[in-house]
């Protein structure tokens, strides 16, 4: 295994389905944990797609499924985010939620599902879901210090890990190299806050805040239909909170600002990894993070400073002692 793989990666490149005892338990070779990092091509398809049709829209480089009518997953596979963005499409206008890395064009995936007008919110501004906010007009964001800072984009030497050999199981798109890959820089047009409603006609979109991943972080919610989208608050695999912009406590309360929704909620979409999981995972993610931070867990350490809690259907990251010392 490379090491610097776990310090590079961003997200959640593999699905964590571990037991939700204190020690861990072998489970079978389709599920890995943060510390078995090489394989994640040998995982691919996902079984979770199985469920849903390809789009004809899908390229070389996106796979995109419509997993409820009008909810389409714009799904990057094949690099080791597995970050999913989704096109949620109204009768008068659409949201896309989140832009992907910017390494595919995702503006010509969107143009052949809709031509109605697109609104970018994104669920934080970590750069594998801004990279393609620049093709776009309209960009909603509760624009905190952290989204602010990131509107000017990232270089290539920032980013050309996640170009590498060892980040991919395909080639790259036609044009993009290690040397030239980016995020560029783009404007923030209207600026939204927890409680605002988007009408895209026919379905309601309410923004909530959810502080933690990132100062950032939120969270949209279709309350008629009982659909979550949690963007990197929740995701089934390794769920990443050692960064210098997390904030533990902050995370542990829109944690249970989310978990208390699950009793309302028919599908949770996350934004790595599979595109529908099941509204209980929140009420046992509240459950052992609080564990975690009480200290009632033993960490498994991965590497560089880093340790994983483990449970049934995904795991927490974060940075050794770094959760005692939140949760004092």
């Amino acid at each position: 295994m490379k090491k610097f793989l776990l310090t590079g990666l961003c997200l959640g490149i593999l699905a964590g389905c571990m037991n939700s005892e204190d020690k861990a338990v072998e489970k079978p070779a389709s599920y890995a944990s943060a510390a078995d990092l090489d394989s994640f091509c040998d995982r691919l398809p996902r079984s979770a797609y199985a469920d849903f049709q390809k789009h004809g829209s899908s390229d070389g480089w996106f796979e995109v499924y419509e997993i409820e009518p009008d909810i389409w997953a714009i799904y990057e596979p094949f690099q080791w985010q597995e970050v999913i963005s989704y096109l949620i499409v109204g009768s008068e206008s659409a949201v896309l939620f989140d832009t992907g890395n910017g390494i595919g064009n995702i503006k010509s995936i969107v143009n052949q599902i809709t031509d109605r007008p697109i609104r970018v919110l994104n669920s934080h501004s970590h750069f594998d879901h801004i990279g393609g906010n620049y093709q776009f007009d309209e960009i909603l964001s509760v624009a905190t210090e952290f989204s602010l800072g990131r509107t000017d984009g990232l270089k290539s030497d920032e980013l050309s890990m996640e170009v590498s050999p060892e980040a991919l199981c395909t080639s790259l798109p036609v044009g993009v190299t290690e040397q030239n890959h980016q995020t560029r820089a783009f404007t923030i047009s209207r600026k939204i806050a927890d409680g605002d409603v988007l009408d895209i006609g026919g379905r309601k979109l309410e923004v909530l805040q959810v502080p933690g991943h990132t100062d950032d972080a939120i969270a949209l919610l279709d309350r008629d239909a009982g659909f979550l989208w949690s963007g990197d608050s929740f995701y089934e695999g390794p769920v990443w909170l050692f960064f210098p912009e997390t904030d533990l406590l902050a995370y542990q309360k829109s944690v249970a600002k989310l978990a208390s929704l699950a009793p309302g909620l028919k599908a949770v979409f996350p934004a790595h990894n599979t595109p529908k999981a099941d509204p209980a995972l929140l009420i046992r993610l509240r459950e052992n993070l609080d564990r975690v931070l009480a200290g009632k867990v033993v960490p498994v350490p991965v590497s560089d400073g880093n340790v994983e809690f483990r449970f049934d259907g995904f795991s927490l990251l974060m940075r050794e002692n770094y959760y005692r010392i939140d949760a004092n």
